[in-house]
């Protein structure tokens, strides 16, 4: 056989292989998703949504547990996205490329593989206990925020290493300042990933149970917090309550299926949102 139809063989065993991995993904995801639909579908109702638990969560909605992942997802997002934008573009922008900042990015990368309980200890220790914000919503979102701030650094600097350095050098040369150049003819073209990956780091955060376990949700509340220093229900934490922790578990996995949908539209929400933008913001560029 001759070497180029070999390599045509292998070519084309190759990609099947890689339709076969995505097609098998795709099937187990679908199947996942129309075994929570159907069993939670049949909970999801205006009283479900808009209502507060009642009865040790047997009865009611999740209302409160909805505006609480809001809430946290809020406060996660104004900690990390700022910052985390910003810390990029000085990274890929101003950094010297010295052993020093390849020693940050590394710890970065890093920081983005870590479990999230370890976030959740951490967060107890520096918000809870040596700040004093107590368990709270402010400590459960800034925990959040450290959470998703690697994330959003990493991401952030991956779109800003997308652009083309001529686009610099063209602005430079007709003597535009550094920051003129970053704002006219970098940041127009990079913010489409940059806000692609924040959001997605969003979406994961929201999804997170572990970080804000000790940090500031609570098991069973009835009502909404009313500052940032209280408890507050979240639909991560409140799944996990009813999936494995409450005491008529049969009773209320129904309500469990329920919240489990919620969730994945909320998820899936964000995702979409940060698909949109995108595509939107690139169709602008255009």
């Amino acid at each position: 056989m001759k070497p180029a139809a070999r390599k045509k063989i292998i070519q084309v065993i190759g990609f099947l292989a890689l339709r076969a991995a995505m097609f098998l993904v795709l099937a187990i995801l679908l199947l996942f998703l129309y075994d929570i639909g159907k069993k939670g579908g049949g909970v999801i109702s205006w009283e479900f949504l808009s209502q507060a638990p009642r009865r040790g969560m047997t009865e009611g909605g999740i209302f409160p547990a909805i505006f609480g992942t809001f809430l946290v997802t809020v406060i996660t997002a104004v900690l990390s996205v700022p910052l985390g934008m910003c810390a990029a573009i000085y990274l890929n922008e101003y950094a010297k490329q010295t052993g020093l900042t390849r020693l940050i990015r590394l710890s970065i990368r890093n920081l983005s593989g870590v479990p999230s309980i370890v976030y959740g200890l951490f967060g107890v220790i520096l918000f809870v206990n040596v700040l004093r914000f107590g368990t709270s919503v402010l400590s459960a979102g800034l925990t959040l925020g450290l959470m998703t701030l690697p994330w959003t650094i990493t991401a952030s600097e991956e779109a800003l290493k997308t652009i083309p350095n001529a686009y610099r050098e063209g602005a430079l040369a007709l003597g535009a300042t550094k920051w003129q150049m970053i704002r006219t003819n970098v940041l127009p073209y990079a913010v489409p990933g940059m806000l692609t990956g924040t959001v997605l780091g969003l979406a994961r955060a929201a999804g997170e149970t572990a970080p804000i376990l000790f940090t500031g949700a609570a098991f069973y509340l009835p009502f909404l917090p009313k500052s940032l220093g209280d408890q507050f229900m979240a639909l991560p934490y409140h799944l996990y309550i009813m999936a494995t922790q409450h005491h008529a578990i049969l009773q209320v996995r129904p309500l469990a299926y329920g919240t489990a949908l919620v969730l994945i539209v909320l998820v899936l929400g964000m995702n979409m949102t940060a698909v949109v933008v995108r595509y939107r913001l690139r169709r602008k560029q255009r």
